[in-house]
This record gives structure tokens, C-alpha cells and sequence, in this order.
């Protein structure tokens, strides 16, 4: 009867040690779960406004790159063509070198489209200004610009805007 008894005692508490035993496993995995949460939720309310500043300065890039906008804000700054295709190419790589680290925060598909646009953006200019003799003018290199994105557009500036407007949809 003693073994009997023993036995129950420390079946008993044997039940009782592993009841303890897991309901502390269960509470220290729900604390490091909530505390992994409140890290996620940190770094993405820090992450969240970065992401979206990026998202608009590339925006605003592209937009700012756009010939006729480069044209307007740059064409009174030069009387050759020779000066003026330097101050385009110059401004168009300054302001990407400017928004470089922007990169990190969006997509990549994104991120190669506004490359993309930027090198078409620099084609068109070389193509406009190898069309034109060495002794025109800064308005005859504007208007040839002009001439050939009305002919053929700006197709992947309006590409790489509408990439990023879907990257951020998703986002938001």
C-alpha cells in the first residue's frame, strides 16, 4: 500500500512539475512574441515614411528629367549647344547622384526603370545633339529635343512612373 501511494505522490507531482513547466514555456514564448511584434511594429513605423519619401523623389525625378521640364529650367543658362547639351547631361546625373540612396527603400524593378528613363533621357540628348552642327545654338539644340520627343515620346519615364505609383499602391 505504501508503494501505492508513494507511487500516486510522485505521478502527482510529476503532473504538477510538467503543468508548470509548460504553462511557463507558453508564457515566455507569448512575451517573446509580443516583444518580436513591437520590434516589427518600430521598425516599420520608422521604415514606413523613408520608403515613401523615396517613392516621391524618384517620382519627382522622373518628372524633373522630363526634356520639356530640363528644357525649361535649363535653357536661358546656355547660348550653345555644345554648353547646353553639357548642362543637361550634367543636371540630369547630378540630380540621380543626388537621389542615389533611394534605391534601398524601393523596388527593384523600380529602381531599374528609373535608370532605365534617366539613360533614354541622355540618348535623346546625345541623338539631338549629334544631329546638329558644332556651331548651333542653344535653341536649335532645345527645339531638336523637342522634335524628337514629340516623335517618339518619353515612354519610359511614363513606365517607370507608373511602376512606382504600383509599387506604392501595394505598399499603401
Amino acid at each position: 500500500m505504501e508503494l501505492n501511494s508513494f507511487l500516486a505522490i510522485v505521478i502527482s507531482v510529476l503532473i504538477v512539475t510538467l503543468g508548470v513547466y509548460f504553462c511557463i514555456q507558453a508564457l515566455i514564448k507569448s512575451q517573446s512574441d509580443r516583444k518580436l511584434w513591437d520590434q516589427k511594429l518600430a521598425h516599420h513605423q520608422l521604415i514606413t515614411p523613408l520608403r515613401l519619401q523615396a517613392y516621391e523623389r524618384m517620382c519627382l525625378y522622373l518628372e524633373r528629367i522630363t526634356p520639356n521640364n530640363l528644357l525649361l529650367r535649363t535653357v536661358g543658362s546656355a547660348s550653345t549647344a555644345p554648353e547646353l547639351h553639357q548642362l543637361l547631361i550634367r543636371e540630369i546625373r547630378e540630380e540621380f547622384n543626388h537621389n542615389l540612396a533611394q534605391q534601398i527603400y524601393i523596388g527593384t524593378d523600380a529602381w531599374e526603370m528609373v535608370r532605365k528613363a534617366k539613360e533614354d533621357v541622355i540618348a535623346t540628348i546625345n541623338l539631338a545633339n549629334q544631329e546638329l552642327e558644332e556651331d548651333a545654338s542653344a535653341t536649335d539644340l532645345a527645339r531638336k529635343i523637342m522634335k524628337q520627343v514629340i516623335e517618339k515620346g518619353t515612354p519610359s519615364i511614363t513606365v517607370a512612373l507608373e511602376l512606382l505609383k504600383k509599387e506604392i499602391q501595394v505598399l499603401f
